[in-house]
């Protein structure tokens, strides 16, 4: 089957097993979810969802979330909302009738849903992922780029093409805080474009010619954090603009005294105080690794996990940025994806604990290859979250793992990833260090054994109380009680995967979920 054809089959097969177009009321994607927000949660048939080949799981927060892998949602999406509008353009009066009396029912559902997230705090921190999510790919694309033109001009190969290769790798981050300006715009209410113009502005080379709290500016001086503050401070000024300008005079006044207020608050307040901000962030990165690698490392390792299952990951994501601008790479992002690992010998050590339960060994082995690729959402919410105990173990495996990274990042062999979003093995493109590949390389693999090899001991030998073998270590069809990750059995549907960032190894990936609803991610 062509991958078109094969891609308008997946979604053809998820149309109808979530009530069909008229309960769908919006249609998003991330790096591995397609998101919908539905009238009627109750008319979708999760078991079915979870049966399809291309469904790794699905994901209940303030939208239904069915986790379908990077590079296949991106496909996969198009084709759903093809399908969407053509169902709708046949019967349009059915739909807005069905939406209607949908939504009236669905109104209590939602409400309870969404009351479970919508702390300021989570909510704050779901706009900014929002804001850097979607620029995941661009620095994904030019961080291998830059890998490609650094292995080049270390071998002395192809001279007369490592220059465009350079410009092609760099174009994007030297652009970066307009894309965050923009996007910070759309996030919080604004016109994107002006949150862009204002964004532009730190970008500027002429920024080099003034002086603001008795230093010279540098162009890029303050980075994505400072393109953020700008544009949010754009977005208040225009909507303080469109309340108090006359509405003959708003398209031009508006948008001037958007640029012009926020712009000088910019040039001549928030690209100092960003930029002190982002050397600082810098500089505690490379104090804290090269002082306490190795506990730093154990204690980041550790602790990832946990942080996806409370949506705080999403708060690295600006930092993780600040230091790609800075660096050229993060120095975080290698050690978070030892978590992944610690869960793919979580899961493999649960394989051979339960021979009996083919239900989960099903489950283990079709999700432990996205697991090796750092997509760990169906083996943490499918398999070792709701058993309560591997959760624990598989986080004892990412603590040991990020203790060897951050070890030797305290040794003098920093080791860094030029993007965000991939974990595992699809993180080893992206790998740059101040060693040498070879060595980089050999250090994030050596990370990711030991987290496998750890996660797999600390959960083989501690990971099961009598209880839990004597419930699970039976022949179990289609699925077995899964166990809250408190411990207590309880009868509960197949633990839905989450998301995470674009995390490592979660991926993206909100606290106080059961399995069976598991939190969003980025």
């Amino acid at each position: 089957m062509a991958t078109e054809d094969k891609n308008r089959a997946t979604a053809a097969a998820i149309l109808p097993l979530v009530g069909g177009a008229a309960n769908v009321a919006s249609i998003a994607h991330c790096m591995t979810r397609l998101r919908l927000g539905l009238h009627d949660r109750s008319l979708v048939d999760d078991e079915a969802l979870k049966a399809l080949p291309a469904v790794m799981g699905v994901v209940e927060d303030d939208t239904y979330q069915i986790v379908l892998g990077p590079g296949t949602v991106a496909r996969v999406t198009p084709e759903f909302e093809h399908l969407v509008e053509e169902a709708r353009e046949a019967a349009p009066t059915q739909v807005t009738v069905s939406a209607e009396e949908l939504a009236a029912q669905g109104a209590a559902i939602k409400a309870q849903q969404k009351a479970k997230n919508a702390t300021p705090f989570k909510l704050f921190l779901r706009k900014i992922a929002n804001i850097f999510v979607p620029l995941i790919p661009a620095l994904i694309g030019c961080g291998i780029i830059a890998g490609l033109n650094g292995l080049l001009v270390n071998l002395e190969w192809l001279p007369a093409v490592t220059p465009a290769l350079a410009a092609m790798a760099s174009g994007f981050m030297a652009l970066i805080a307009v894309f965050v300006g923009y996007n910070t715009a759309k996030e919080f209410g604004g016109t994107p474009i002006l949150g862009g113009a204002v964004a532009a502005i730190i970008v500027f080379p002429g920024v080099a010619n003034i002086d603001a709290f008795g230093q010279t500016l540098s162009p890029g001086q303050g980075g994505v954090l400072g393109a953020l503050g700008a544009a949010v401070l754009a977005v208040y000024v225009e909507k303080w603009c469109r309340r108090w300008v006359p509405e003959a005079l708003d398209v031009l006044v508006t948008p001037t005294l958007t640029v012009l207020i926020s712009g000088l608050v910019t040039i001549f307040g928030l690209m100092y105080v960003a930029g002190e901000i982002s050397s600082a962030i810098g500089t505690f990165a490379d104090w804290l690794l090269s002082n306490g690698g190795a506990g730093a490392g154990f204690v980041l390792g550790g602790l990832f996990l946990p942080l996806v299952m409370l949506g705080l990951h999403q708060a690295l994501i600006p930092i993780h940025t600040t230091l790609i601008e800075q660096q050229g790479y993060t120095v975080l992002l290698p050690i978070l994806a030892m978590a992944g690992a610690g869960q793919v010998g979580a899961a493999m050590a649960v394989y051979f604990r339960l021979p009996r339960n083919e239900s989960i060994r099903r489950t283990i082995k079709s999700a432990l290859p996205a697991g090796l690729l750092g997509v760990g959402e169906p083996l943490i919410y499918g398999v070792s979250l709701p058993l309560g105990r591997p959760f624990i173990t598989a986080c004892v495996g990412g603590a040991f793992g990020g203790g060897v990274v951050g070890l030797f990042n305290q040794l003098g062999d920093t080791v860094g990833s030029t993007a965000i979003g991939p974990s595992g093995w699809a993180l080893f493109p992206l790998l740059d260090g101040n060693h040498g590949l070879g060595s980089t390389i050999a250090i994030y693999a050596g990370g990711l054994l030991v987290g496998y090899v750890a996660g797999f001991l600390a959960t083989y030998f501690f990971g099961f109380s009598k209880d839990l073998l004597t419930e699970f270590n039976v022949s179990q069809e289609p699925a077995p009680s899964t166990v809250a990750a408190t411990g207590g059995p309880q009868p509960a549907p197949d633990a839905a995967p989450a998301d995470g960032p674009d995390g490592p190894g979660s991926g993206g990936t909100d606290p106080g979920t059961s399995p069976a609803k598991a939190p969003a991610g980025v």
